[in-house]
């Protein structure tokens, strides 16, 4: 499996901006399995109630097809974060996995919402937390502050996620999460990890870049610096199949015991 990471700045307000460079940069990474760019990659992500809502769409809607097509042309499944826009009105931090032949396969809305921030502009998702196969590997997605919480990941896991994408706008001061707490779950779930962040500044926030993908072993794969780049990390099951044989977690583990972590 050959993943590919876009970290950019945020082109805030451009949808057809952001669709322009996506179809760049998804020529740029053809022959990789699928690419992953950051949360919020459609509409940029600090931008307030208003935007959000004016700017969300249907999981099929306009930008959905774009990006469809965009991914047949260059043949790689394409991983991308914008503001969802529910049936029943209501507004979600969404991300959307489309297959190189065009076809949505998986869509997930973030389930930890950050701050005010988030709060303001959407509603937190449910519990649905999709595993999809793609080429053969069993993936699941998580976005930016979900990855937080070890339970997410901890659950795709146990569902046999083999990659877990994370498109994410983290920011300056919480460096730590891109340089340590990445490379932790997948250490912690013997499973590949993905994290797709921005560069540069939106508003008042400074993003802090250091896209990676994470071994499960820890190691990186590859990784970005503080700037824009296009990363492409090579995945091999064989490396899975190593860490879960070093280290037990998975099998380790008395589910009798965490009883009290479901409580309130």
């Amino acid at each position: 499996m050959r993943v590919a990471l876009y970290q950019c700045p945020p082109l805030p307000l451009d949808v057809a901006g952001n669709l322009k460079r996506l179809h760049q940069v998804a020529q740029e990474a053809a022959g990789a399995d699928v690419l992953v760019l950051p949360e919020m990659f459609l509409s940029g992500y600090n931008i307030g109630v208003e935007a959000a809502g004016a700017l969300a769409e249907a999981q099929d809607g306009d930008s959905a097809q774009a990006i469809a097509e965009i991914a047949r042309n260059a043949g790689l499944a394409i991983v991308y974060g914008y503001p969802e826009r529910a049936e029943d009105g209501q507004v979600y931090n969404a991300v959307q996995l489309i297959d190189a032949q065009g076809q949505r396969l998986c869509n997930y809305r973030k389930t930890h919402l950050f701050g005010d921030l988030d709060r303001s502009m959407f509603s937190a998702g449910g519990d649905d937390f999709p595993l999809v196969e793609l080429n053969g590997w069993k993936l699941g997605l998580l976005i930016c502050y979900d990855l937080e919480f070890p339970e997410n990941t901890r659950r795709l896991a146990l569902a046999g996620a083999e990659l877990i994408l994370v498109p994410t706008a983290n920011m300056v001061p919480f460096d730590f999460v891109a340089d340590v707490t990445v490379r932790a779950r997948a250490f912690e779930n013997q499973c590949y990890v993905a994290y797709a962040n921005y560069c540069g500044h939106e508003g008042e926030i400074q993003y802090c870049g250091q896209s990676s993908i994470a071994a499960p072993d820890g190691q990186r794969v590859a990784q970005a610096g503080l700037d824009e780049a296009l990363i492409v990390g090579v995945l091999d099951r064989q490396s899975i199949l190593a860490a879960r044989t070093a280290n037990h977690y998975l099998q380790d583990r008395r589910p009798e015991l965490y009883g009290a972590l479901h409580k309130p």
